[in-house]
C-alpha cells in the first residue's frame, strides 16, 4: 500500500506547521483513506554532521587496519573545552576535511542499533561515523558517506536526520479498489485538501512547456482482438533523450524519498521514473534506444509466443496478453520487448552502456492488465496502478516531468515526442439532485450536492429544474453512474453525519434438521472431551504418503489446485483424516503428548472420468447450458466427521497410572456420533484399510449395508512417519450416509417406568476367534426374544478373560444387564428366564457355555 513522506506530499498540498503522521491519518480516514501503519523515523537521537580534523591509520595483530580520528561535531557536540571527538573507524573511503555523518551516543539507528560510547582498539570511540547501510539509506557498507560526494554541503553539528530525512515518519494508508488514483503523491494530496480544505496544487496537468508531438519515435497501436470491445491501450506517449548518464545513481533526495516510499534505488534512469510513478500516479517505462527498431507496436500476443521479462524468467504468453514489440530487420512487431503495464522485457532493458533513451507513459485497459497480471502471477507496481485505473491525460505530463529530472540530473537532449492518441470522449451521465439525499437519508441540498461534485473535479451543467449531467474528471474512471456520485457526496459531507439505524431482524426458519443434527454431533465429541479444530483442506503427496495408501486408493485420486497457496499442498484433501493428522502431529511437536481432537468438515472426492469444467470469459452471465456444465464437473464434496485420540485417555494421578486410548475409544466416538442422530452402526473386521491397524480396524456400517466409515487403532508405520505417540487412535465417518440413514419421523417419548430395575451379570465361554461383537448381538437377541419379553434397558460388555480356567483358544466375556419391565416389579424367576435365553441363544450360534 502507498506510503506517504510528508515532506514529499507537502509539495502537493499546503500542510500545517507541526502535521504528525497520526494527524495526517485522522485527517485522510474521513475521506475513506484507512491508515495501515505509521512507520517511525529511522534514525533517532543526535545524528549530525562532523568534519574529520585528524585521521590516524593503525595496523592491527589480526592484520586490518583501523582509522583513530577526531571530528569536530560542533560546539555542542564536541567534548568538554571544545575537542573534538574521538571516534574509531574501519573504513578508508574518506580523508581529513571530509564532512561525514556521525551518529552520538544516544542516538538510536535501523535495527535498532543503539549508539555508546565503548572501548575499542585500544580506544574510547565516543560516537560512530555513519555508511549508508547503517543508516538505512542503501546496502553499500564498504565506506562511510562522504556528504560531498552526495552534493550535500551543511556546517558542522547540523542535524543530519533532517538533512537525510531520517527523521520523519512516514504513514502507509489502505486503498480501496476504486481510488487508483491515490497510488500517487498528487491523489493523496487531493483527498487531503478535500478533507482539511488545505490548498492544493495540481502538478498533473499540462504546463504548457511539454514538448509538442511529431517526429518521434514511430508506434503504433494494433489490438485485434480487444476484450469486451475495449482496445487494450488508447494512449501511446513516448519521448527520446539522447546522451544521458542513464546507470548514474540519482540524486540523494530522490533515493531517500524511493526508500521511504518502499521501493530500492537503482539507477537513474529507473528511479526518476520510479519516482515520477509514485508522484503523480502514471507508470513510466525506460528502454535503450539502442535496442529499438521502429516501429514499435503495441498488440495481442500470438498462442505460443513467449518473452523474457526483467526477472529473467522466460514467459509463455496468452493471446489475451497485450505487448509492446519492436520491428527489428524491418519485420513489424516482431520482437516482443514488454508484457504491457505489467513488466518490461530483458532484451531492451536499460544497462552500464546505456547513453540513449525512450521514455514510454501509456494508457491501458484495466481489465486486460488485472487478468495478465494474475495470469502470470506479477503483481508490479505498474500493474496494481493501471488496473485500478490511471489517469489517460497524464501521460505527456509525466514523460515530460521524467526526462526533465534525466536532463537536469544526468545531462543530455530531449528529443522528439510521439503522442499516439486514441481516447475517445469520457461519456456524461444525469445526476438527479434529491437522489443522495433519498439513498443516503441525510437532508442534502442541491447546492452542496452541486459544490462536492465540482470539488472532486466534475463538471457539472443543469439538466433541468432537479437534475445535473456530469462528466467525471479523467482521473476518476470509476465515476460511471448516479450512485457512485452518491457515494462521492456521503464520503465528502461526512459519514458521521449518516444516522445510525438499527434494522429489525425478519422472522426466519431456524436451522435445517440436517444443521441441527451437525450442531449436535459437535456438542457431542466436545462434551466427550474432544477439542475441535479447524484445519486447511490442501494437501500434498508427501501427506497422502504418510498415511500408507496403496497407489490406486480412491484416495489419491484428487482435485489439483492451478494457483495453491503453497506449491507443495496444491490438492484438495479426499479425506478428512489426512489434514486432521498433520494437526495432531504440529500439536504433539510441541509438547501436547495427550489429545483428543476431532474436526466436521467437507472433502472432495473427483469422479473418474467426469467432465472438465469450461472455460468461460469475464464480464458477462454465463448461460444456463454453461453453469449446467460447470456443475456437471464440480466433484462430489460429501461432509465428514473425523476424530485423533493419543497419549493418556484418562490422566495418572492419586487414584492410579491412568489409561491410554485404545481402538474402543475410537470406536466409541464414532457410535456416539451415531447415537446422536438415531442411527446404530454395525462393526465389523476390517484387515485392509490403510491407515488404520490391520488387526484393530473396525468397518461401520448403517442398517442397509452403506459403509459410514472406519475406526481402531492407526497403523504403527503411520505413528511413526508422524511422530505421534505409539497406539494412537483414530475414526472418520461419512456424516452424510449417517444422517442419510436417520429416520426423519420425529422421536417419539417413551414412558419412564417407576419400577425397580433388576440387575443380572451373565459370563459366556467362547472361542476366541468369535469377535466380542456378535456375542453381544446374541446376549440382546436372546434377552429380546425370553418369555419375559423385551425388559432389557442396557447391555454392557464389561470384562473379558483368558487363562487355564476357561481352557485354551477360549475367553470368558462378562455382561451386566439392567432388566425392567414398564407394568410390574420383575421377579427372580423372570431374571433366571431371561439369562437362561441369552444363554440358549449365544449357545446356537456360537456354542457358547455359561461360565461356571
Amino acid at each position: 500500500m502507498p506510503r506517504i513522506p510528508l515532506t514529499w506530499l507537502a509539495e502537493h498540498v499546503e500542510l500545517p506547521a507541526g502535521l504528525t503522521a497520526e494527524q495526517l491519518a485522522a485527517d485522510l480516514v474521513r475521506v475513506g483513506l484507512e491508515e495501515e501503519a505509521i512507520h517511525a523515523a529511522a534514525v533517532t537521537g543526535p545524528l549530525v554532521v562532523g568534519e574529520v580534523v585528524e585521521l590516524t591509520p593503525e595496523p592491527q595483530k589480526n592484520g586490518k587496519t583501523i582509522n583513530w580520528c577526531r571530528v569536530d561535531v560542533g560546539p555542542e557536540h564536541n567534548e568538554p573545552g571544545g575537542d573534538p571527538r574521538g571516534i574509531v573507524c574501519g573504513a578508508h573511503n574518506f580523508v581529513v576535511g571530509d564532512r561525514v555523518v556521525v551518529a552520538l551516543p544516544g542516538a538510536v539507528l535501523p535495527g535498532p542499533f543503539a549508539i555508546a560510547s565503548r572501548k575499542t582498539y585500544g580506544h574510547v570511540s565516543d560516537g560512530m561515523i555513519c555508511s549508508a547501510r547503517e543508516l538505512g539509506l542503501g546496502e553499500d557498507h564498504a565506506g562511510i558517506i562522504v556528504l560531498s560526494e552526495l552534493g550535500l554541503d551543511a556546517p558542522v553539528g547540523t542535524d543530519a536526520r533532517e538533512l537525510l530525512g531520517l527523521g520523519e515518519e512516514v504513514l502507509e494508508i489502505n486503498v480501496t479498489p476504486d481510488r487508483g488514483y491515490c497510488f500517487s503523491m498528487r491523489g493523496v494530496a487531493r483527498e487531503y485538501s478535500l478533507s482539511t480544505g488545505a490548498t492544493f496544487t495540481d502538478h498533473g496537468l499540462p504546463s504548457g512547456d511539454e514538448r509538442p508531438a511529431g517526429g518521434g519515435f514511430a508506434v503504433e497501436i494494433d489490438d485485434a482482438a480487444p476484450i469486451h470491445g475495449v482496445p487494450g491501450a488508447d494512449r501511446f506517449v513516448a519521448q527520446v533523450v539522447r546522451g544521458v548518464r542513464a546507470n548514474d545513481p540519482s540524486p540523494a533526495w530522490m533515493q531517500r524519498r524511493l526508500q521511504q516510499a518502499g521501493m530500492r534505488p537503482i539507477s537513474l534512469a529507473v528511479d526518476v521514473t520510479n519516482y515520477v510513478m509514485l508522484d503523480l500516479g502514471q507508470p513510466l517505462h525506460a528502454y535503450d534506444l539502442a535496442h529499438l527498431s521502429e516501429p514499435i507496436v503495441v498488440r495481442r500476443a500470438n498462442p505460443g509466443e513467449r518473452i523474457r521479462t526483467l526477472d529473467d524468467v522466460d514467459r509463455v504468453l496468452d493471446p489475451e496478453d497485450l505487448l509492446i514489440t519492436d520491428s527489428p530487420g524491418g519485420e513489424r512487431g516482431a520482437r516482443p520487448i514488454g508484457l504491457a503495464a505489467v513488466m518490461g522485457g530483458g532484451d531492451s532493458e536499460v544497462s552500464a552502456t546505456t547513453t540513449d533513451l525512450l521514455i514510454e507513459a501509456a494508457h491501458f485497459d484495466p481489465i486486460t492488465v488485472a487478468r495478465a497480471a494474475r495470469r502470470h502471477k506479477l503483481p508490479s507496481e505498474a500493474a496494481k496502478r493501471f488496473e485500478r485505473g490511471v489517469d489517460p491525460a497524464l501521460p505527456p505530463v509525466a514523460v515530460a516531468r521524467a526526462v526533465a529530472l534525466l536532463v537536469e540530473h544526468g545531462g543530455g537532449v530531449a528529443g522528439p515526442l510521439t503522442d499516439v492518441d486514441r481516447r475517445v470522449p469520457v461519456p456524461s451521465f444525469e445526476l438527479a439532485l434529491d437522489l443522495p439525499a433519498r439513498l443516503v437519508g441525510v437532508p442534502f441540498t442541491a447546492d452542496e450536492v452541486r459544490q462536492t461534485l465540482v470539488s472532486i473535479g466534475c463538471e457539472v451543467a443543469d439538466a433541468g429544474a432537479d437534475a445535473v449531467t456530469v462528466t467525471a474528471p479523467s482521473w476518476r474512471p470509476d465515476l460511471v453512474a448516479g450512485v457512485d456520485l452518491v457515494e462521492e457526496v456521503a464520503r465528502l459531507r461526512g459519514y458521521d453525519a449518516i444516522p445510525s439505524t438499527l434494522p429489525v431482524a425478519p422472522a426466519g426458519a431456524g436451522l435445517t434438521s440436517g444443521q441441527r443434527a451437525r450442531r449436535s454431533v459437535a456438542r457431542a465429541l466436545a462434551e466427550a472431551g474432544l477439542v475441535e479444530v479447524l484445519s486447511y483442506p490442501f494437501v500434498g503427496t508427501d501427506q497422502l504418503d504418510a498415511l500408507n495408501l496403496p497407489a490406486d486408493d480412491a484416495r489419491r485420486r484428487a482435485v489439483k489446485l492451478v494457483n495453491p497457496l503453497s506449491d507443495e499442498q496444491p490438492y484438495l484433501r479426499t479425506n478428512l483424516l489426512v489434514t486432521l493428522l498433520d494437526t495432531a502431529r504440529r500439536n504433539v511437536s510441541r509438547g501436547e503428548t495427550d489429545l483428543a481432537i476431532f474436526e466436521l468438515g467437507l472433502v472432495t472426492r473427483p469422479v473418474e472420468g467426469a467432465p472438465a469444467a469450461p472455460r468461460l470469459p469475464g464480464g458477462v452471465r454465463p448461460s444456463d447450458e454453461e453453469l449446467a456444465a460447470i456443475d456437471a464437473a464440480v466433484p462430489p464434496q460429501p461432509r465428514r466427521v473425523a476424530g485423533v485420540l493419543a497419549g493418556l485417555r484418562e490422566p495418572a494421578g492419586w487414584w492410579g497410572p491412568g489409561r491410554r486410548a485404545d481402538h474402543t475409544d475410537a470406536i466409541a466416538a464414532a457410535r456416539l456420533v451415531a447415537d446422536v442422530v438415531g442411527v446404530e452402526l454395525t462393526a465389523a473386521a476390517d484387515a485392509d484399510h490403510a491407515p488404520w491397524h490391520p488387526g484393530r480396524c473396525a468397518r461401520l456400517t448403517t442398517a442397509d449395508g452403506t459403509l459410514a466409515g472406519h475406526a481402531g487403532e492407526l497403523h504403527p508405520n503411520v505413528v511413526t512417519a508422524l511422530g505421534l505417540p505409539a497406539r494412537a487412535v483414530a475414526f472418520e465417518l461419512d456424516l452424510d450416509a449417517v444422517l442419510a440413514a436417520a429416520s426423519p419421523d420425529p422421536v417419539q417419548a417413551v414412558p419412564v417406568s417407576t419400577f425397580p430395575v433388576n440387575k443380572e451379570d451373565v459370563a459366556l465361554v467362547v472361542a476366541s476367534s468369535v469377535p466380542a461383537a456378535d456375542v453381544l448381538d446374541a446376549v440382546r437377541v436372546g434377552a429380546a426374544a425370553s418369555p419375559v419379553g423385551d425388559v432389557v434397558e442396557e447391555v454392557r460388555l464389561f470384562d473379558v478373560y483368558t487363562g487355564p480356567q476357561v481352557g485354551e483358544d477360549h475367553k470368558s466375556l462378562a455382561f451386566s444387564l439392567r432388566l425392567r419391565a414398564a407394568d410390574r416389579t420383575l421377579t427372580a424367576a423372570e431374571s433366571a428366564a431371561v439369562r437362561d435365553a441369552i444363554v440358549a441363544e449365544a449357545h446356537s450360534r456360537f456354542g457358547a457355555s455359561l461360565r461356571a
